[in-house]
């Protein structure tokens, strides 16, 4: 990958680059064992990668406190590890086993951590958003001083229950961050034929939200309009809204081959705006880690997604009798 000169230093400490190198690395060699995975058949149905998204959860999750939530749609194994799931207990539920987080019912679309506060994992397009804003309310109501992060894409903003919401949550002044992550191509129709307006967040301006444009690729930008979003929040002044222009590299689902781009496009992306390889540039440069270092944590991550996917792979299947369990209507 081309090297890219940085002339800014960020205000971060040298823990803090490595501990956001170490996560977003987790998340994309996750992702890459998902996807051979599913390719060898031991991943069934559906599988969204979030390969290049990796900067948005982890700058995000950097601005959280204790007790926030956080809700997302199909696209959540990154939300998922990056608010400290187990990455065993992820891909064993993503190959339908026993030792899953759902006990291998739920699949990726509906797992859940009760203890890590994440409730989803949402198949139907927009369906988390009203679910995002009723965490939210449930907070107000306790005064806990609690906030939800509720992350949507480009395409789930075009639905009409994402409004219905901001205006609910406008006038309860609901402490709810929305989260646009504006990957730019929704399912597979680019932002500039689907949408309407350039920037989505805007949208919220007819309810009285405030928002602004974050750049995705880079996990210090997101970090510091999260702690702004999040300050907002907990001030008692309503919901926020963070349109998080990021970019997957591989298609909407992996039945996808994503032919509605060039390759070129996706390589120079990839080139230019890496989130990963802009952490690790800072580190480098920065002489707060070594070549040798990284390929150190880059081993251990290995190793850890390896032991995740065996633990997928020799877990048992659920059995009959679980049909019967977690029923609760």
């Amino acid at each position: 990958m081309a090297a890219r000169k940085t002339t800014k230093k960020p205000n971060v400490s040298a823990e803090e680059l490595t501990t956001y190198y170490r996560e977003m690395l987790l998340i994309r060699r996750f992702e890459e064992k998902a996807g051979q995975l599913y390719g060898m058949g031991l991943i069934g149905g559906f599988c969204h990668l979030y390969i290049g998204q990796e900067a948005v959860v982890v700058g995000l999750e950097a601005a959280a406190k204790e007790g926030d939530k956080r809700i997302t749609s199909y696209r959540d194994h990154g939300h998922m590890l990056a608010c400290g799931m187990d990455p065993g207990g992820v891909m064993a539920e993503l190959t339908g086993r026993i030792g899953g987080l759902s006990k291998g019912k739920g699949g990726s679309m509906h797992m859940f951590s009760k203890e890590k506060n994440f409730y989803g994992g949402h198949g139907i397009v927009g369906a988390q958003v009203p679910l995002g804003a009723g965490l939210a309310f449930a907070d107000k109501y306790k005064e806990n001083g609690g906030v939800t992060f509720t992350y949507f894409g480009d395409g789930a903003a075009n639905q009409g229950q994402v409004y219905e919401t901001f205006n609910m949550a406008a006038l309860w002044d609901l402490p709810v961050v929305f989260v646009i992550e504006n990957n730019q191509y929704a399912m597979g129709t680019s932002q500039a034929r689907s949408t309407s307006t350039k920037d989505i967040y805007h949208r919220g301006e007819a309810f009285g939200i405030p928002g602004e444009i974050v750049n995705g690729m880079d996990v210090l930008a997101v970090k510091a309009a999260g702690e702004k979003a999040v300050a907002h929040c907990r001030a008692g002044k309503g919901p926020y809204i963070l349109e998080v222009k990021t970019y997957r590299y591989r298609g909407h689902s992996m039945s996808d081959p994503a032919k509605y781009r060039t390759r070129e496009e996706v390589q120079k992306v990839r080139e230019q705006s890496d989130p990963i390889e802009h952490v690790r540039e800072l580190l480098l440069t920065g002489k707060h880690a070594s070549e040798d270092d990284l390929k150190a944590i880059d081993k251990e991550i290995k190793e850890i997604v390896n032991q995740a996917a065996e633990f997928s792979k020799e877990s048992p299947e659920p059995s009959v009798e679980e049909l019967w369990t977690d029923i609760y209507a």
